[in-house]
C-alpha cells in the first residue's frame, strides 16, 4: 500500500470555486464530481476510457472487480444477481440495489 498524505478539509471547496464548506467537507455538494471531471478533461482529453487506460484499467483488467477486492474500500459485489459478475459499488449502494431489484416477497 502506499503511504499518503493526510488531507485535511479547508473549509473552502476543493474544486477551487472558492465556497464555503461544512466542517469536515471537501467539497460543496456535487463539486467533487465537477473536479473529477475537470481533472480527466486536462489530463486525459476528456475521455474516462484514457483515464482507466492510464491507471491499466479497461475490459481486461476491471476496475470495479478491484474495489471490490481492496481491502481499502467499502465496495463489495451482490450476491443476489443472476449476471456475473453481479451489480458492484459501494456497500450502501449494494444495499440499494438489492432492495430495488431483489425485493423478496413475504407469503
Amino acid at each position: 500500500m502506499t503511504n499518503k498524505p493526510r488531507l485535511i478539509p479547508t473549509g473552502n471547496c476543493w474544486c477551487g470555486c472558492q465556497r464555503e464548506v461544512g466542517l469536515g467537507k471537501f467539497f460543496a455538494p456535487g463539486h467533487d464530481k465537477t473536479a473529477e471531471a475537470a481533472l480527466i478533461a486536462l489530463k486525459y482529453e476528456g475521455s474516462v476510457p484514457h483515464f482507466l487506460h492510464a491507471h491499466g484499467y479497461g475490459p481486461q483488467h476491471s476496475v470495479t472487480g478491484d474495489a471490490v477486492d481492496s481491502d481499502t474500500t467499502d465496495w463489495e459485489q451482490c450476491d443476489e444477481c443472476t449476471t456475473h459478475p453481479g451489480y458492484r459499488g459501494a456497500a450502501s449502494s449494494v444495499a440499494t440495489h438489492k432492495r430495488k431489484y431483489h425485493v423478496t416477497q413475504d407469503i
